[in-house]
C-alpha cells in the first residue's frame, strides 16, 4: 500500500507543503530532498483551478456593476428598553438617480427585514435572497457573541449584494431608500397594517384550500425541483453539522490526551523521548482538527445553512405565484356562471398572472446558476481544506511511525 504525503525533513517543520513522501511497506522509507522536482499537490491544484474561475467571475462581474454595498462596524445599541446591534451600510454608485455617489448609514436587523418584506410584496415571483434567522431565545446570552455577530455581518452583506446584482431588485424604490435614507423607522411603522396583513393571509388560505384547477407543466417540474433540493439540502446540513460537532468531540479528547503523554514522560527517564514525541505528535493532530473545525464552521456550513433558508424562500415564492393564478382562475369562473362586468377585473388578473409566470421563469434561471456557482466554491474549498488536513495529520502519524521504529 502506499500513502501520499507531505513532508520536508526528518523534523515535523513548521510549512509541510511542496514536498512528497512515498511510504511503502518492502521498502525503506524515501524522502523527497528539496532539490527534487515535485508532483503538484492535490491541494495547490484546486486552489489554482478555483482561483481561476474566481479571478474571471470577479472581472465579469466588477465591469457590469455600478452599484457597490458593503456592511461592516457592528455597534451594541443598549437601552433601558431594549439591546440590539446596527451595522454600517456604505455605497457607492454611478447611477444618475442617486444624488450622491455614496452614501453611509447605520440599519439594524429590523431594518434589513422591512426591505425584505417590502420587496416580497411588489415583487411576489422573484427570488429575495433569505436573511439569517432570527435569534433564538434560548441562546440570548450569546447574542452578542463576536463569532454570532460576524456571521450576521456576513450574512447581512450577502443580501443586500444579491439583491444589487438582481436587474429588477436593484432598481426598486424601497432598496434605494435603505440605502439612503439616515433613519427608516418612520417608514417602517407606514407598512400595511395588521387587518391589511390577515386579509392577505385569508386571501392566500382561501386560494390555497380551493387549490389550481390547471397548472403549467414548467411550474410543476419547478416545484418537484425545489422540493427535491429542499429535502437534500437539509440532510447535507445536519450531517455537516453532525460532522462538525463529531469533529469538535475528537479535537477535545485530543487536547485532554496530549498531556498525559508529557507527564508520563516525567516518570520513565528511558521512554521519555518516544513518549513526548507522541505528545507532540498529539498536539499537533489537535490543532490541525481545530482549523479544520473553523474553516468548516466557517465557510461550509453558513453557506449550506442559507440554501436551507433560499429552498423556504422558493416554496414561499411558488406558493405565492400559485395564489394568483388561483384568484385568477376564482375570478374567472365567478365571470363564467353569472352575467357580471368584472371583464376588465378578470383581465387584469390574467395580465398579473403572466407577469407572475414571466417574473418566475427569468428569476428561476438566475437563481439557479448563482446557487451552483456558490455550492460549488463551497464544495471545492472544502475539498481543498480536507486535502490540506489529511496531508498533514498523515504527516504526523508518520512521525509517530518514524519514532517507533527508532525506539526499537
Amino acid at each position: 500500500k502506499k500513502l501520499g504525503i507531505v513532508m520536508s525533513g526528518a523534523k515535523v517543520p513548521a510549512d509541510i507543503s511542496g514536498h512528497m513522501l512515498d511510504l511503502d511497506e518492502e521498502e525503506d522509507l524515501e524522502v523527497f530532498s528539496k532539490g527534487n522536482p515535485m508532483p503538484n499537490s492535490p491541494d495547490s491544484m484546486v486552489n489554482q483551478f478555483r482561483l481561476d474561475e474566481e479571478n474571471e467571475e470577479e472581472q465579469q462581474g466588477a465591469i457590469n456593476k455600478d452599484i457597490f454595498v458593503t456592511v461592516d462596524n457592528p455597534e451594541s445599541h443598549i437601552s433601558a428598553i431594549e439591546t440590539f446591534i446596527t451595522y454600517r451600510v456604505v455605497t457607492r454608485t454611478t447611477r444618475s438617480e442617486f444624488d450622491s455617489s455614496k452614501y453611509e448609514v447605520r440599519r439594524r436587523y429590523q431594518d434589513f427585514l422591512w426591505l425584505k418584506s417590502r420587496l416580497e410584496e411588489n415583487y411576489p415571483t422573484l427570488i429575495v435572497h433569505p436573511l439569517p434567522e432570527k435569534f433564538v431565545m434560548k441562546s440570548m446570552v450569546e447574542r452578542f457573541n463576536d463569532d454570532f455577530i460576524e456571521t450576521r455581518r456576513k450574512a447581512l452583506h450577502r443580501f443586500l449584494n444579491r439583491i444589487t446584482e438582481h436587474p429588477i431588485l436593484s432598481c426598486s424604490h424601497h432598496f434605494k431608500v435603505f440605502l439612503t435614507e439616515e433613519e427608516l423607522a418612520p417608514l417602517r411603522k407606514l407598512g400595511p397594517g395588521f387587518l391589511s396583513r390577515m386579509s392577505e393571509t385569508m386571501r392566500a388560505m382561501a386560494n390555497s384550500v380551493r387549490g389550481l384547477r390547471s397548472k403549467l407543466e414548467e411550474f410543476a417540474i419547478m416545484q418537484e425541483y425545489v422540493d427535491d433540493f429542499s429535502n437534500n439540502m437539509c440532510s447535507v446540513d445536519k450531517v455537516t453539522h453532525r460532522i462538525t460537532k463529531e469533529h469538535r468531540e475528537y479535537m477535545d479528547e485530543l487536547k485532554q490526551y496530549g498531556p498525559t503523554y508529557f507527564h508520563w514522560a516525567e516518570s520513565e527517564e528511558l521512554l521519555a523521548e518516544p513518549l513526548k514525541g507522541v505528545g507532540s505528535c498529539v498536539e499537533k493532530c489537535s490543532k490541525e482538527t481545530e482549523e479544520q473545525i473553523q474553516y468548516l464552521s466557517e465557510v461550509l456550513v453558513p453557506t449550506l445553512h442559507e440554501y436551507v433558508l433560499c429552498a423556504d424562500t422558493l416554496k414561499a415564492v411558488m406558493r405565492r405565484r400559485d395564489n394568483i393564478q388561483a384568484e385568477f382562475e376564482a375570478k374567472n369562473e365567478a365571470l363564467a356562471s353569472k352575467t357580471t362586468d368584472k371583464e376588465m377585473e378578470v383581465d387584469d388578473l390574467a395580465d398579473r398572472v403572466e407577469q407572475a409566470n414571466n417574473a418566475l421563469r427569468g428569476d428561476w434561471s438566475r437563481w439557479r446558476t448563482s446557487m451552483r456557482a456558490d455550492l460549488k466554491s463551497a464544495f471545492i474549498s472544502t475539498a481543498a481544506k480536507n486535502v490540506d488536513y489529511y496531508e498533514k495529520v498523515s504527516l504526523t502519524y508518520w512521525f509517530l511511525f518514524r519514532l517507533r521504529k527508532e525506539a526499537t
